[in-house]
């Protein structure tokens, strides 16, 4: 049975006439979570996750038609059964189970399958087809135990206070920021940027808990902060703002961080793997555990998934989005720095 088929506007849901994550307006969109690279502007009526809603009416504006569901709870759109699935990729992320006279068709979005110990773990969805993310669809991925990663992290913090000097993690607004409030909750005193705050509000509002942080701006005294932890977003490497820091030691957060260290970037002075995408062994065991029998690899390292899951005799096709732009915000940030 064909149940999606991909277009120049998106991921098209045949039979119940939506979209999936659709990048160009249409009528009707479901999406998997509120990263830009998912959820746009222009759309007339918005589906997703009960912890998304409010973020994506902050993201892209509070007039918007939107409704969600929570989690294993279905709506019928045009006879195709909907419903929703944790991807573990950040709060409110899910997988979109498609369900038409009973085939089954899982669109993973992005997806982690490591717990954070914040956002909802990932739950594996068997389908007939599965569209698969491959942003580190690559052998030499393989995320650090979040134990290990954590302790790394707390002693870099911890010797960078012994030095006097203010500990500042670079991170997405939505998603990474978050993780690593909760990877360094307990350990020090937190600030986030305006934008980060501004997110963990709107997530607030949908009765998210979160660590414990305090605003940063411009007003901030700099006595507040010194020796402190700061949490800032990738747009702000390099900027008059960041160089305010007090005694600032900065670290890039990002899953780029395993293999290319922070050597490239001498405007920092640490790199850690902190990513909230599947590694090379997370998408091989995701991909299992539908036992789908049509695998579409998206956005990131698609050719080597693809050529991979073929060759272990899982049937697998490339396909083409717009998708992925978020993880990669950091390296185009910096580099765009560097480049000025």
């Amino acid at each position: 049975m064909k149940l999606v088929k991909f277009t120049k506007k998106g991921i098209y849901c045949i039979p119940g006439k939506f979209y999936l994550d659709p990048w160009y307006p249409v009528d009707y969109a479901v999406i998997s979570h509120a990263h830009a690279d998912h959820a746009k502007w222009g759309m007339k009526h918005y589906l997703c996750h009960d912890d998304s809603k409010e973020i994506l009416k902050y993201r892209i504006g509070p007039q918007i038609s939107i409704e969600s569901l929570p989690y294993n709870k279905s709506k019928t759109i045009n006879g195709v059964k909907v419903s929703f699935f944790p991807a573990g990729h950040i709060i409110g992320s899910a997988q979109i189970r498609l369900e038409c006279k009973g085939y089954v068709v899982v669109f993973s979005g992005d997806y982690k399958v490591k717990n954070d110990h914040l956002t909802t773990p990932f739950e594996p969805v068997k389908c007939h087809e599965f569209i698969s993310e491959s942003t580190f669809g690559l052998p030499i991925y393989n995320w650090l135990p979040e134990e290990t990663l954590q302790k790394q992290m707390h002693d870099w913090v911890l010797s960078n206070q012994s030095k006097n000097r203010t500990s500042v993690f670079i991170g997405y607004s939505l998603g990474k920021a978050q993780r690593l409030m909760k990877l360094m909750e307990g350990l020090s005193e937190i600030y986030v940027h305006s934008a980060i705050h501004n997110t963990n509000e709107a997530l607030k509002t949908s009765g998210i808990k979160l660590p414990e942080t305090s605003k940063w701006t411009v007003e901030t005294d700099k006595k507040d902060i010194q020796n402190k932890i700061v949490i800032v977003p990738p747009a702000l490497v390099g900027s008059n703002m960041i160089k305010r820091i007090p005694n600032a030691a900065t670290a890039i957060c990002s899953g780029w961080m395993q293999i290319r260290g922070n050597r490239r970037w001498q405007s920092v002075d640490a790199g850690f793997p902190v990513s909230d995408h599947a590694d090379w062994s997370g998408l091989i065991s995701a991909v299992k555990a539908t036992e789908a029998e049509k695998v579409y690899v998206t956005h990131g390292s698609q050719a080597t998934f693809a050529k991979y899951l073929n060759e272990i005799g899982i049937h697998a096709q490339e396909v083409k989005t717009e998708y992925g732009s978020n993880e990669d915000e950091t390296e185009e940030s910096l580099n765009s720095k560097q480049a000025s």
